[in-house]
């Protein structure tokens, strides 16, 4: 069976196509090419200014979570998926400049028979700690509160969003202009950074429903039907052979599978904050590579062909899922980051000054590609396991 066909029947889109083409006569917003809709100012209608505002969430990550949380009783994976929600908007919103003064509202949908308010309290403590870590790096986020609701008829288990709003100086902007003769940085998504507590697995929130049922035995459908949809195949459930408490050893660390796929989203917002104060006038685009993974960049440039030629090593987490799944490996590079979920666009005389900043923060980075013109928009990736190309 193919991939495509086994994404299609668990009711999830690797590209999302199908959204992609509901919106694509909408308005793009001030700058079509910046990586967020960027929108007139509607506080004081300041011509030098400008709004942004993002919604996104967890994804189904938060099934993931609430299998471990069954088995384990561990409240402290929900504090992880409060992150991943936040993240989402906040680094996606970093990727125009946007990266203080920004304020976060939440909408949580829950089952209260599954649910616990126990749980609750730990997604929204977890909001406040992020916060206050954020603020340690003077970085300020404004909580406006939000919705929780009780939606058992609607909801499985919980799903856990947020809205973030921004309003910036037009000049400040990050808007991608990526040119012939850039370079590419890649800012890895696994390790432990100098603000992280634990080794991050790197999978952030993308592709976590074939992740989770590729990789995890069957016997959790079983335990947790109320874990997955039940219009799903059988034989597409919880079809692999690991179990959440399975052990992988990486760098001299135990981990278990569970909580390496529930590593929180690395935000790079510390990072970005002192790049844009050093060096924002180097930059020509920034990509979070989320929603298309290693592809993303093609919604964002002209007539450009995208190098990716020198890639990050391919952390464990990403080759679990592989080997599990058997998904091929272009394939995986739509739907996983691979090894790193933010790049920069930029003269390559800048490239060291990134590279370094990023070992301030124990972060790897390296330069993995470059950029050349080309009639239309295409994507050359080689990789250990082949040489792909994407349009």
């Amino acid at each position: 069976m193919s991939n495509k066909l086994k994404y299609d029947l668990r009711g999830v889109s690797a590209d999302k196509s199908e959204v992609h083409e509901a919106i694509k006569g909408m308005d793009k917003g001030l700058y079509p090419y910046a990586f967020c809709k960027i929108l007139p100012d509607c506080v004081t209608g300041d011509p030098d200014f400008c709004n942004i505002m993002h919604a996104d969430t967890a994804g189904t990550k938060t099934s993931l979570a609430y299998l471990y949380w069954k088995e384990t009783g561990d409240l402290e994976v929900w504090k992880g998926i409060a992150q991943d929600a936040i993240v989402m908007n906040l680094d996606d919103m970093a990727c125009v400049g946007c990266v203080n003064n920004i304020v976060l509202s939440s909408t949580i949908g829950r089952n209260k028979n599954l649910i616990t308010g126990d749980v609750i309290s730990t997604i929204i403590n977890a909001t406040n700690e992020f916060v206050l870590q954020l603020k340690k790096h003077d970085i300020d986020i404004h909580l406006a509160g939000g919705e929780t609701a009780d939606v058992g008829d609607i909801v499985r288990t919980i799903d856990v969003g947020y809205t973030a709003f921004g309003r910036m100086k037009r000049a400040d902007l990050i808007v991608n202009d990526i040119q012939d003769g850039d370079i590419i940085v890649g800012l890895s998504s696994c390790g432990q950074a100098t603000y992280e507590e634990h080794y991050n697995g790197g999978t952030g929130s993308n592709g976590l429903t074939g992740a989770r049922h590729d990789v995890l035995e069957h016997t959790y459908a079983t335990k947790y039907p109320e874990s997955f949809d039940p219009m799903i195949p059988d034989d597409l459930v919880y079809s692999g052979q690991k179990k959440l408490s399975d052990s992988i050893n990486i760098d001299g660390q135990k981990l278990t599978v569970g909580k390496l796929m529930l590593s929180p989203t690395r935000t790079y917002l510390p990072l970005l904050k002192q790049l844009f104060l050093q060096h924002r006038a180097a930059i020509n685009g920034i990509i979070h590579c989320t929603g298309g993974a290693q592809t993303k960049v093609l919604k964002f440039v002209r007539d450009k062909h995208i190098i990716k030629d020198n890639m990050l090593d391919i952390p464990p987490l990403f080759n679990l899922i592989q080997e599990q799944s058997q998904t091929p490996w272009k394939e995986m590079y739509q739907v996983f980051n691979m090894g790193h979920r933010l790049e920069f666009y930029l003269k390559e005389k800048y490239a060291q000054a990134i590279i370094d900043l990023a070992k301030t923060f124990n972060m790897e980075a390296k330069v993995i590609g470059r950029v050349e013109n080309f009639k239309g928009n295409k994507l050359t990736l080689v990789s250990p396991h082949g040489q792909f190309e994407y349009l």
